[in-house]
Order: C-alpha cells, then sequence, then structure tokens
C-alpha cells in the first residue's frame, strides 16, 4: 500500500511570538527516549526530581509542587476548580487577555466574581484590590504575574500582604514568567502559582506545572463538596505525585522526561544568568526596533514590563496581517498578533527560552525591516541590526571569535 500522506516534515521555524518558543534541543533529546511505565521505580524516581526542580524553579519550599496533566489552562483550572466553591467570593485582577481567562473559570466555578479593571498596557494598582476586598469575605485573590496580551509584569508582593490581611489566597498565573525572569513564590508570600511549559521553560506544551502551600491543600481538604473536575482535582494529584502513588490517571511520560530536562537546563544556568539573558535579549531587540522607528504599546517603566515580551504598534497605513504573513513566508519567522482591543493594533515579539538568542533578535530586525521597507515604512538599511549590534557590544554580549584560522579553511594557496 503506498503512503499517500508521507513522512511529517513540517516547516522549519524561529518562533518569536507569545508562545510557544522554540523547544531546547536537549528536551527534544530527552523526549525520544524509551517509555517506562507509571509506577516503574525509575519513572517515580524521575517524578521525584522533577518535583524538587520545580521548587527550584518557582523558588519554593512547598511540598505541593508538581505538574498538572495538561497546559497551562489545565493548571489554572485544577488551582481555582479545586479551591472555589460555589457561592465563593473571588477578586480578579484583570488588565489584559488572560485576567478575563481567569474571570471566566471562576465564574464556571459558581464564584462570586469581583473584577477589579486596569488599563490594558497598565499594572493594576494593588488600592484598587485592597477596596475590592474591603467590601465582602473574600476566599482568594487571583491575578497574572505576566499579562502575555500586553507585555505588562504584575508586582506581586503588595497584593499578597493585602489579600493575606484579608484572610484570603493568592493565586497567581505565572504561565509566562516561570524561567524567564523572577518567580519568588515563598518570599513574595503567592499560596498557589501555575504555569505552563512551552514559553520560558523551552519546553512543548503539554504539562502546567503548580505549587502551593499548606494553607491551600487546607482550603482544598476543608471543602464543602466534592472538587467538579474529576481529572483537574488538586486533592488527588497530591496522592498521585507523592508517596502513596495514587492511580489517578496515567501521565504523559514523554512530556514529564521532556519537563524534568527543560527544569534541569533552568538549574545549570542558574536563575540569575537566565533571567540576565532574557533581560539582555530583550533589550536588544528593543534598541533595533526603536533605531527602525517603531513605538512600543504600554506606558509601564521596564521594571514593570515582561523582559522577554515586546509589544509593538502597528504604524499607520501597514497591514498587521501581512507583514505577519511575508516573515513567516519569507523568512520563517513567527511573531504574534493580539486580542481583544489590540487586535490589529500591535505585534508581540517573544524572546523566550531557547529563542532567546542573539542571532534570532538580529535576525528577526533584518527580516522585519525588509518587510516594513516593501509595505512602504521608511527606516534606514540595516538601522535595526546596528542598533542591537551596538547594544549588545555596550552590554559585553557582543560575542569575540578568533577567525585567525580563516574559521577552519586551510590548505593549499593560504598566504
Amino acid at each position: 500500500m503506498s503512503d499517500q500522506l508521507g513522512d511529517l516534515l513540517p516547516g522549519p521555524r524561529i518562533l518569536l511570538g507569545p508562545g510557544p518558543a522554540m523547544a531546547d534541543p536537549r528536551v527534544l533529546r530527552a523526549m525520544a527516549t524509551p517509555l517506562l511505565g507509571q509506577f516503574d521505580p525509575e519513572f517515580t524516581a524521575i517524578m521525584n526530581e522533577v518535583m524538587n526542580l520545580s521548587r527550584f524553579v518557582f523558588q519554593t519550599e512547598n511540598a505541593c509542587t508538581f505538574p498538572v496533566s495538561g497546559t497551562g489552562r489545565a493548571g489554572l483550572e485544577a488551582a481555582i476548580g479545586s479551591i472555589v466553591e460555589p457561592g465563593d467570593r473571588v477578586v480578579v485582577a484583570e488588565c489584559g487577555r488572560f485576567g478575563l481567562l481567569l474571570i471566566e473559570i471562576a465564574d464556571r466555578c459558581g464564584a462570586e466574581v469581583v473584577t477589579v479593571h486596569g488599563e490594558w498596557g497598565r499594572v493594576i494598582d494593588p488600592a484598587a484590590i485592597e477596596a475590592a476586598l474591603q467590601k465582602g469575605k473574600t476566599k482568594l485573590v487571583a491575578t497574572i504575574h505576566g499579562e502575555t496580551s500586553t507585555g505588562v509584569l504584575q508586582p506581586l508582593e503588595e497584593i499578597a500582604r493585602l489579600a493575606h490581611a484579608h484572610d484570603a489566597l493568592l493565586l497567581t498565573d505565572a504561565v509566562v514568567t516561570l524561567g524567564g525572569c523572577e518567580v519568588a513564590v515563598d518570599r513574595w508570600g503567592v499560596d498557589v502559582a501555575v504555569a505552563g511549559t512551552q514559553k520560558c521553560l523551552s519546553c512543548p506544551s503539554g504539562l502546567a506545572p503548580v505549587t502551593f502551600n499548606a494553607q491551600v491543600r487546607t482550603a482544598i481538604r476543608s471543602r464543602r463538596h466534592k472538587v467538579r473536575s474529576n481529572y483537574l482535582d488538586l486533592g488527588q494529584l497530591i496522592d498521585y505525585w507523592g508517596p502513596a502513588r495514587f492511580n489517578h490517571h496515567t501521565v504523559p511520560t514523554a512530556m514529564v522526561y521532556g519537563l524534568r530536562e527543560a527544569l534541569r537546563a533552568v538549574q545549570v544556568e542558574g536563575l540569575q544568568r537566565r533571567f540576565a539573558r532574557h533581560r539582555l535579549h530583550g533589550e536588544a531587540l528593543r534598541a533595533g526596533l526603536d533605531a527602525l522607528g517603531l513605538v512600543l504599546f504600554g506606558k509601564e517603566p521596564s521594571a514593570q514590563r515582561l523582559p522577554f515580551i515586546t509589544p509593538v504598534v502597528v504604524p499607520e497605513g501597514i497591514d498587521e496581517l501581512r507583514v505577519r504573513r511575508r516573515l513567516i513566508e519569507d523568512f520563517s519567522i513567527e511573531i504574534g498578533a493580539a486580542f481583544g482591543p489590540l487586535q490589529g493594533r500591535i505585534w508581540r515579539i517573544g524572546t523566550m527560552g531557547y529563542s532567546a538568542r542573539r542571532s534570532n533578535i538580529l535576525l528577526c530586525l533584518a527580516a522585519l525591516e525588509s518587510v516594513l521597507r516593501g509595505e512602504g515604512w521608511l527606516a534606514s538599511a540595516g538601522a535595526g541590526v546596528d542598533a542591537a549590534r551596538a547594544y549588545y557590544a555596550a552590554a559585553g554580549g557582543e560575542p569575540s571569535l578568533c577567525v585567525d584560522d580563516s574559521l577552519g579553511a586551510g590548505g593549499i594557496g593560504r598566504v
């Protein structure tokens, strides 16, 4: 019988959108290793390694730290659905697309949702959250640490303090931030944090690392009713990942391998060096965009912007979709579009995990300049690349290669 479909060979892409990021080759190699049974002693040892490495990256001592089988959204549903019961009051801080997601999930759990709205592109004022907390007994405050839709980085320490002062728990979505910038769960007082694998961890999507403290575990055990989802019941998942090895579901083995390797890569690089790498490449990109005459979206200072998500205002008269299409067709580079009120108005360029590399930044700037010039945008030839290279040089990030041996080219005729 003939093979009508042929081998699966998708085109190569440089992924510079808001996610997924390019997978680390070490992760892909790990995922190709032989499978083990979920209760094989070798595999349960790997599960323990994943939990220990997750604690390192979340900067926590929480015993309950493990991945939920599913994407970051599954982790959010597991956390909110396991904590919140019908009628519970939940305060949600919303200043972007993923704050809206928290509202929807809490609403589906039957919560009394109180929304603290913020301008898209700005952080939420803790005073507004405090005002909402003062109006009623609240079980949970939910917020986004890194709002991928706008590039905002939300400070959490003051919000945690306010939540605890009103006997509420603090949940944060760290899907985009874990592995790319500081996520100091214990030091900041975050009660439950949820992440994803496909952003700064540079692992394919499919697992959602979560961590929660003893107070959250007590809240789950003190529920009046069962968690409505069996699959996303954190109370059962604790026992699945813990010493009891409760037979809950079959974990995606290859994904656990991949996450183990992704977390190990963070540990080997070191948290501070990794954070510095993300800042370096994000700032170099922004220097190049500025030289091209492009403007960033948002009004917050750099300390409250994601270092690895750069929202760029689409210039007047430029077809934003055509630019993204030409970047893929001509250069195999993907950047991201926007959601809701920002759709068609901004591009989102991601420099996360394995994608955060000097060569990718320079290629992106050269390609974007070429495409924009084809659309009629006036920019000095090579300005973006030159500005980024200058930034790297000033920051000490310019690589030094010895070319005395002509990069290895020798033989007859060499002078």
